[in-house]
């Protein structure tokens, strides 16, 4: 049986924390439904709590699911039940926008991709800061 130590956890739990934010930072702009995109906002808040919490901050990140997830969010959420947004159309408001969204896509797909390629490749994923100068003290 193997003993993991906890700068291994911490480790994890910063890296699943991350791909969390990621996936659903990008769940916010690419949902057109608002009520959709703003509860995914709340679960990139409580990601990024977790985040703060790997780091030690935990006063920090008690504070972000408090204001933000909490207060912020349900004043969010009012607001766009509030004004339906459901009834506006969309129409001739992407035909500027169409293009440098196609170039937003296409970049940080191509980085994405990158880097899982370099993973794939057997280079190990970095360990955080504070780690590194923990290991060099020893």
């Amino acid at each position: 049986m193997t003993t993991h130590s906890p700068n291994e956890h911490v480790t994890l739990l910063f890296w699943t924390a991350s791909a969390l934010m990621l996936v659903f930072g990008a769940a916010v702009i690419i949902n057109r439904n608002p009520v959709a995109s703003a509860l995914s906002l709340v679960v990139s808040f409580l990601g990024l709590a977790a985040l703060f919490m790997s780091l030690d901050a935990f006063f920090i990140g008690i504070i972000q699911v408090l204001v933000y997830a909490g207060a912020v969010m349900v004043l969010f959420l009012f607001i766009i039940m509030l004004l339906d947004l459901r009834r506006r159309s969309d129409a001739g408001s992407t035909s500027l926008l169409s293009p440098a969204a196609r170039l937003s896509r296409s970049s940080s797909s191509g980085s994405f991709i990158f880097v899982i390629g370099q993973l794939a490749a057997g280079d190990s994923l970095p360990s955080l800061p504070c780690l590194a100068a923990e290991r060099r003290r020893a």
